[in-house]
């Protein structure tokens, strides 16, 4: 029993180390992967980081790029105006001239004509002739401003139209990029659940495979107690038994001896009584007599002694018969009751063990059902979880995007009710010579 104690301590020994062990295990992988999910959000916010610093740097880009666009066009429209201009002059210049000349051949064809006159009406001519030009002149720079500042004003549109886009073009990125890192995080949370659930079963495995193992033991030392103290008691009952078999002759001297002594008793009582009835009839019968009275009580007393000794020799075969078979019933008896006792102990450990595998077995079944069911929620609440984070994302898209296109709206708006106010219309459908085209 001590050593059986000794291995019951031992196999609980066993499993709380198995236990120990099994629960650092599990600590080591939640310490990881969680370890996992702090390195992706630091990967994410890296991600994000760089992704806002490179939208910055393009948007500087973008916008010393639509700055100087704006400059080339300006110079490019002011050198063509001054171009324009030159040429203008120039054929002012040359129509002046023309019709100078003109003028003059008309006076020479009229030669009574005064000169004083012919001077007045070449000044009056010239005269008209430069204010006519410098209305056009001043039309045209006119003209040359509206075009300018209509330009110009078409210019800001269009930059603001292409940082419109390119905002859009930065935002969704941005929200493509924050989509694609929840994909990838959400992705690491499914395969983390399923390690766990991978280890978690693995686990219960190992544990329930221990238990099994040590009831087997603990099943098989029983049993193999139960036969060495079935084979002790039997081996004990076999051992009184030959003891009784050697100790049965000397029981039976002894009560040979009793009986033997009892007929002597008896002999000795009947000898007394023989005397006395002997002494009493020789005393009332005449002396003549006395020889045929003594062979008389002679015989009769050597008949009953012999009577006697063969009862007392009777009672001692019939009490050695009566012995013998008494012993041999009741080792029988006591050999029979043993094995009945040790088959119904031997009964009783088999449905003992039997119930503890039941008893087991029904533990791991309930043990396995509750894992499932455990494993089952948690996927349940992570399933949930990614649901509400993708609708959560979807709709911090969905408000962000409407927010920008509101704000590019009043932007628009804005810019156009003033280029309105300017006497500015249809911006959006003038075109700007490339900077390949000059």
């Amino acid at each position: 029993m001590s050593g059986y104690k000794r291995m019951r301590r031992q196999h609980q020994k066993q499993l709380i180390a198995l236990e120990n062990r099994l629960k650092a295990e599990m600590d080591e992988l939640r310490l990881r992967l969680q370890k996992e999910v702090e390195t992706h959000a630091n990967n994410t916010y890296i991600e994000l980081e760089r992704l806002a610093k490179r939208h910055t740097v393009h948007t500087d880009k973008e916008l010393k790029a639509a700055t100087a666009e704006e400059k080339r066009i300006q110079q490019q429209i002011i050198a063509q105006q001054k171009k324009e201009l030159t040429t203008f002059l120039d054929n002012q210049k040359r129509e002046y001239r023309l019709c100078k000349e003109k003028i003059k051949e008309e006076m020479n064809e009229d030669p009574s004509t005064p000169k004083e006159e012919k001077q007045e009406r070449l000044s009056r001519h010239k005269e008209t002739v430069q204010r006519s030009q410098a209305d056009d002149e001043a039309h045209l720079l006119d003209q040359q401003r509206l075009v300018y500042d209509r330009s110009c004003r078409a210019m800001k549109r269009r930059t603001l139209v292409r940082r419109h886009e390119f905002e859009q073009e930065q935002m969704r990125e941005e929200l493509n990029k924050k989509k694609t890192q929840k994909e990838m995080e959400q992705a690491l949370m499914i395969r983390q659940d399923e390690s766990t659930q991978e280890l978690e079963r693995r686990q219960l495995q190992t544990l329930q495979r221990l238990r099994v193992e040590l009831i087997r033991l603990q099943h098989q030392t029983e049993l193999e107690n139960q036969e060495e103290y079935n084979g002790r008691r039997q081996r004990e009952l076999h051992r009184k038994h030959a003891l009784e078999q050697r100790q049965q002759p000397r029981n039976l001297k002894m009560l040979e001896m009793q009986i033997k002594k009892q007929f002597q008793d008896t002999c000795k009582v009947q000898t007394k009584q023989y005397k006395a009835l002997r002494n009493h009839q020789l005393e009332v019968s005449p002396k003549s007599e006395h020889k045929a009275i003594l062979k008389s009580l002679k015989e009769e007393q050597t008949r009953k002694l012999a009577v006697l000794a063969e009862q007392y020799e009777q009672s001692i075969n019939e009490m050695m018969a009566s012995q013998a078979m008494r012993l041999e019933e009741e080792q029988q008896g006591e050999c029979q009751a043993l094995k009945q006792q040790l088959q119904q102990e031997m009964e009783l450990l088999d449905a003992y063990q039997n119930k503890t595998k039941a008893q087991t077995e029904a533990q791991h079944e309930r043990e396995l059902q509750k894992l499932e069911q455990e494993v089952s929620l948690r996927r349940a609440h992570l399933e949930q979880k990614i649901e509400e984070e993708l609708a959560s994302l979807q709709k911090e898209r969905t408000e962000r995007i409407k927010h920008l296109f509101e704000r590019q709206e009043r932007e628009m708006d804005a810019f156009d009710a003033e280029s309105a106010k300017l006497g500015f219309e249809s911006l959006g459908s003038l075109d700007f010579p490339k900077e390949d085209d000059r």
